[in-house]
């Protein structure tokens, strides 16, 4: 397997891996869980996501032919008190990550030497898709922390369960 294959297939495996890391957040909230806030200051799910789907159509729509940071993006107003549905939400969801994965899974060797601009900055696209999967596993981290917090005890652990690491490899390992 080419370099290319390998880097390709991890890109896709990770993407997916913060996108499912989400999906299986926010099947465990009622609509009103993803306007709730720890403090005023803080973002609640609704706000990242709304940032995410900015960003992400942003970033990954002409991604090789015009600059990352589109002219029609207002990312201030990402942040802005919103009023979507649960559905709504999930929609936009679903639309950024289609948006990157379209560009992601139909990527060939020779893309990986092209620069593209974000922000009239530079990056080879090996960079720049590095940047997105940091910057996409960050808010996902926040989403999945704030899902807990809201749920508390009743919060189906997405990773190996606090005290359950034995548990976990005698059957990862067969033992």
């Amino acid at each position: 397997m080419s370099f290319f294959e390998v880097y390709k297939k991890s890109v896709i495996k990770e993407f997916r891996n913060y996108k499912s890391l989400g999906d299986k957040s926010f099947a465990q909230l009622e609509a009103d869980d993803f306007y709730k806030r720890s403090d005023e200051h803080s973002n609640n799910i609704a706000t990242i996501i709304f940032h995410m789907y900015g960003n992400m159509l942003s970033r990954w729509t002409d991604f090789f032919t015009t600059d990352g940071e589109k002219n029609s993006r207002n990312r201030d107003t990402e942040f802005n008190e919103i009023n979507f549905s649960k559905e709504d939400l999930l929609a936009k969801w679903e639309q950024g990550w289609k948006c990157l994965m379209d560009i992601i899974e139909n990527l060939e060797e020779a893309d990986l030497e092209k620069t593209i601009y974000i922000r009239k900055e530079p990056h080879h696209v090996i960079e720049a898709i590095n940047r997105q999967i940091a910057h996409y596993s960050y808010h996902v981290g926040q989403i999945v922390y704030l899902a807990k917090e809201i749920k508390k005890d009743s919060f189906a652990s997405l990773s190996i369960p606090k005290n359950k690491s034995q548990e976990f490899n005698q059957k990862m390992f067969g033992k």
